[in-house]
């Protein structure tokens, strides 16, 4: 089932959302079940929304944003592709 990690991670954000259909959430959650490392993605990004949530927002100098928007674009894309 590894081979759908990718495909799963694609809709994570719906999937934490509720913006899934039954069907495709009834298989993430299946998925999460067996796969430890999409379990510890769904963890840490829960656990990031939460402090994103809770936390107080402060405006990042805008080179600094550029900078680090460019290098988590480039990560991302390196790792699961251009969408």
């Amino acid at each position: 089932m590894a081979g759908k990690c990718p495909e799963y991670i694609s809709n994570l954000n719906d999937y934490l959302d509720g913006g899934v259909s039954p069907e495709l959430c009834a298989e993430i959650q299946a998925h999460l079940g067996e796969c430890r490392n999409c379990r510890i993605m769904v963890d840490t990004l829960k656990q990031t929304v939460k402090l994103c949530r809770d936390g107080v927002e402060e405006q990042l100098p805008q080179a600094l944003e550029e900078k680090l928007t460019g290098l988590l674009r480039k990560h991302w894309e390196k790792k699961f592709g251009r969408k």
